[in-house]
C-alpha cells in the first residue's frame, strides 16, 4: 500500500471516474487503473466495483479513502514542520469561485497579493452545482462555494471556512409599486412574474417556499443563473428576481427590498482539502478572504 495509490483511490471517490482522476493528476487512465489494481492486491477486501461501466468505491474503499485524507494531512503537517511553520508564507495559491462571488472577492484579493509578493494568487471562475464545489478542491487550493439553508452541508472530506451569510432580496425596477415600501411580503411577491435560476438550482426552492406561504403558484417567465443578468432583466421590466444583497450590486434603475415571510439566505464558504488548509500561504489567503467578507457585510449593513 503506497501513498500515491491511496491518493488515487481518494481522487476516484471525489471525482467519480478513472478518466476524471487521470485528467486531474495528469496521468493516463491506464496508469490510474494499474495503480488501483496494485492497491487492490494488498487488500483483503474489495475496494472498487463496477457500476454502469464506471469504477466506483465500495464501502471499504470509501473508508480507506477517508483514512487517506488523514495520511495526506499528517504528511503535509510533517513537511511544514520540517520547513519551520514560523517561516514567512510563500508560494502560489489557486482560487476558484462562482460568478457573483468572483465579482465581489477577486479584485480585492488579487490587489492584496501582488505578483512581486511572497504569496501570489491565481483566480478562475467555476459556476457549478453545489454538489460539485467540493470536487473542485482537487483542482484548486481554495474554492468559494455557496449553499442554501435548505441544502446539504459540505462533505467531511473538505475543510470549510464560513465567509458570508448573505440575504437574497427582491429586485424591483425603480417605480414599481412594491418598491415604495421597506419590504416585500410573500403574498405580494407571488402575484408578480419572476425571473429565477434553472430548475435544480437552489434559488428555485426559495420560490417554491414563497408559493407555499402565499398559497398560490408563482409565474416564472425567465430562467437565468447569472444574478447580474437577472438584475438587468428586472430593470427592463421582465419580472422580479432574488438578488444577493452584498455580492451583486444592482444596476442603476433597480432597487432591493427584503422578502418578508420566507427565509432567503445563502452561505458563502471557502473550501479546501484539509492538507492544503494548513499551508501558510493558503492560511494567509483564507485570512484575506475573511477580511473581504467582513468588509462586504459591513458595507451592506
Amino acid at each position: 500500500m503506497e501513498l500515491r495509490q491511496l491518493q488515487l483511490l481518494r481522487a476516484l471517490g471525489d471525482l467519480g471516474s478513472v478518466t476524471a482522476v487521470a485528467e486531474s493528476q495528469r496521468l493516463t487512465p491506464s496508469a490510474v487503473s494499474q495503480q488501483l489494481k496494485l492497491l487492490q492486491r494488498g487488500s483483503p477486501v474489495a475496494l472498487t466495483r463496477r457500476e454502469n461501466r464506471r469504477l466506483v468505491l465500495t464501502e471499504a474503499g470509501t473508508r480507506l479513502a477517508a483514512a487517506a485524507i488523514e495520511v495526506d494531512t499528517a504528511l503535509a503537517r510533517a513537511e511544514l514542520t520540517l520547513r519551520d511553520l514560523a517561516e514567512r508564507p510563500h508560494g502560489v495559491v489557486s482560487v476558484a469561485a462562482f460568478t457573483s462571488a468572483a465579482m465581489a472577492f477577486f479584485p480585492p484579493l488579487v490587489a492584496a497579493f501582488p505578483d512581486e509578493g511572497p504569496v501570489t494568487v491565481t483566480v478562475t471562475d467555476e459556476d457549478v452545482l453545489q454538489s460539485d464545489f467540493a470536487r473542485l478542491t482537487n483542482l484548486h487550493d481554495v474554492v468559494l462555494g455557496h449553499r442554501f439553508e435548505h441544502t446539504p452541508r459540505w462533505p467531511s472530506t473538505v475543510h470549510a471556512v464560513s465567509l458570508l451569510h448573505e440575504p437574497l432580496d427582491v429586485a424591483l425596477p425603480v417605480g414599481h409599486p412594491l418598491a415604495e415600501g421597506d419590504a416585500v411580503t410573500a403574498g405580494d411577491a407571488a402575484q408578480e412574474p419572476w425571473i429565477t435560476t434553472h430548475e435544480g438550482w437552489p434559488v428555485g426552492a426559495v420560490l417554491d417556499a414563497l408559493a407555499a406561504v402565499a398559497g398560490r403558484p408563482v409565474a416564472v417567465r425567465h430562467r437565468v443563473n447569472e444574478f447580474s443578468v437577472a438584475a438587468e432583466l428586472v430593470r427592463a421590466g421582465a419580472g422580479l428576481a432574488l438578488i444577493p444583497r452584498w455580492t451583486t450590486p444592482p444596476p442603476r434603475g433597480v432597487v432591493l427590498r427584503p422578502l418578508v415571510g420566507v427565509r432567503a439566505f445563502r452561505r458563502i464558504d471557502a473550501l479546501s482539502r484539509p492538507e492544503n488548509a494548513i499551508r501558510p500561504a493558503v492560511r494567509s489567503v483564507m485570512a484575506e478572504l475573511r477580511r473581504i467578507a467582513d468588509a462586504l457585510g459591513d458595507s451592506g449593513s
